[in-house]
């Protein structure tokens, strides 16, 4: 038996958001299985997910890889999707010095 955990829907939870999260703008790109990269831009970052946006379609539930400048690619799953904008959560969490690390980037 499948027991499914619901994911939150664009702005609902964030009360109950258990990482910080940070407003960033930096592109980045981001692949899914056997598709070509494409360019998005990443507008805010927790050290368990990312809130992006792209023209290109992705379903929740996609595994997808986050590549930033300078790191190797980070995967996550799509949790939610409204329109052009997407939120991600990390299959593993940000080590905080790494989180540090792309904030810090995002805003040379």
């Amino acid at each position: 038996m499948d027991h499914a955990i619901p994911l939150p829907s664009p702005g609902e939870g964030d009360e109950n958001r258990g990482a910080l999260r940070k407003a960033v703008k930096m592109r980045a790109h981001l692949r899914d299985r056997g598709t070509t990269r494409f360019e998005i831009e990443v507008v805010d970052l927790s050290t368990t997910g990312f809130r992006a946006q792209t023209s290109f379609t992705l379903w929740p539930g996609t595994t997808v890889w986050l590549t930033l400048p300078g790191l190797a690619g980070l995967e996550a799953v799509v949790a939610w999707r409204d329109k052009y904008r997407y939120g991600c959560a990390f299959t593993k969490p940000l080590h905080p010095a790494v989180f540090d690390h792309i904030v810090a980037l995002s805003n040379s």
